[in-house]
């Protein structure tokens, strides 16, 4: 997971200690994962505390009216404790949950929801009525309360996707809920049903992201990043297609510049091929700190998603590019080099990186070859297979001759 899905962990989890999110920026180190983990059980265990007294005031909902009930709530019980109770209740009674949905105050309904417990929401999701739901998720993103409404996309029901994807209107709303939102599988089933909905409602997304804030941006590839591999390619398709040429290089120098370059790599390496070319052809590629951080980031962390982006995008570049940033990558110490094969081989690359290989200097693929000779008598032959089957024996020579000589 990457920085940017850390930070939005932290918020989380500030939120639900009502403590401001700074205090805890000192477990950023525990990654995503953990951090997901330990605000899900915190949460559980605030509204663990309280389940005797839910379960009593349950038994009172088949007794008393909504009519009567709601009103009395609504004056009595502040959102806090309306909002904790709410989700238990209406687990043991969704049908009368709907119907209080239904008729609530969309305001005081907005206030209540930050305090509901997530895991109640999930049992709700096939009757909550869709009308009511729309009209409080547009009260929260009026009120920009982005961290409330980004969790409750992980229950999302394709009846409730559409009804947002038809009823709620602010995409930068959206984009920014989606960043709080953990689950990248989730993310992708409601972009996907966007992607073939009636509504069309991705190109406009898009364009939202393209001509919006920096700050946008970096929150728009942080949610596109965490997407399912297809989404990506066709979002990444729809994304270079509708923004200009200064507006698809600012989405890398922003990305580069704000150090959330994983996230960049792992997008970049799902593009579809006319997203690939229209990238590579772009004057950013040209920009000597931008390639040189995305190499570098690629050099000190090797990671299948991040060299894949790197290698898919080196090898659409202009040779002088390709020679360039080829060897730049290729200089590294012997111990990454070693590792590539491996990296290589999982994320399927040997093609791609084998015709970057091919337009480096000699000099760089007798350092390669040194380093390929350590490899297993079993990898090397791989690899010279590889080479024959992509007919660059010529071009490669020094790096075979290198690999035998020292094998």
């Amino acid at each position: 997971m990457s920085d940017l899905v850390i930070r939005a962990q932290i918020v989380l989890l500030a939120r639900t200690l009502h403590v401001p999110a700074e205090r805890l920026a000192h477990l950023e180190k525990l990654g995503a994962a953990r951090l997901h983990e330990l605000q899900q059980r915190v949460a559980s265990r605030i509204f663990d505390e309280h389940a005797a007294t839910f379960r009593r005031l349950a038994m009172l909902v088949p007794v008393i009216p909504l009519s009567i009930s709601l009103p009395l709530v609504r004056r009595v019980v502040p959102p806090t404790m309306a909002g904790r109770a709410a989700g238990a209740v209406g687990v043991q009674h969704p049908k009368k949950a709907a119907e209080a949905l239904a008729m609530l105050d969309v305001s005081y309904a907005a206030d209540c929801v930050p305090y509901v417990d997530p895991r109640t929401v999930g049992a709700l999701a096939d009757v909550a009525p869709p009308g009511p739901v729309v009209a409080i998720t547009n009260e929260l993103l009026r009120r920009g309360d982005y961290v409330t409404a980004g969790p409750f996309l992980a229950y999302a029901t394709p009846t409730l996707i559409r009804a947002v994807e038809a009823g709620v209107t602010d995409d930068e709303g959206m984009i920014r809920s989606a960043a709080y939102a953990y689950s990248g599988a989730n993310i992708s089933a409601i972009i996907r049903h966007m992607l073939h909905g009636p509504t069309q409602r991705i190109p406009r997304l898009t364009a939202t992201v393209l001509s919006g804030s920096a700050e946008l941006r970096l929150i728009a590839l942080s949610v596109f990043a965490r997407c399912d591999e297809d989404v990506i390619a066709a979002l990444g398709d729809i994304l270079f297609d509708v923004g200009s040429a200064e507006q698809n290089a600012d989405i890398v120098r922003v990305a580069v510049e704000a150090g959330a370059i994983r996230e960049l790599l792992t997008f970049i390496g799902h593009l579809g091929p006319s997203a690939l070319d229209t990238l590579a052809a772009n004057p950013v590629t040209g920009d000597h700190a931008v390639i040189s951080a995305l190499v570098a980031e690629v050099a000190e962390r090797p990671e299948t998603s991040t060299l894949r982006g790197l290698v898919n995008l080196l090898e659409r570049t202009d040779a002088e590019a390709t020679r360039r940033w080829g060897r730049r990558l290729f200089e590294s110490d012997d111990s990454l080099l070693v590792e590539l094969p491996a990296i290589v081989t999982e994320a399927r690359l040997w093609p791609a990186l084998l015709r970057i290989l091919a337009e480096i200097d000699a000099e760089t693929q007798t350092r390669l070859g040194e380093a390929w000779a350590k490899l297993p008598a079993a990898d090397r032959e791989t690899l010279e297979r590889r080479v024959h089957q992509l007919r660059l024996d010529t071009r490669l020579a020094t790096l075979t001759v290198t690999m035998n000589i020292y094998g």
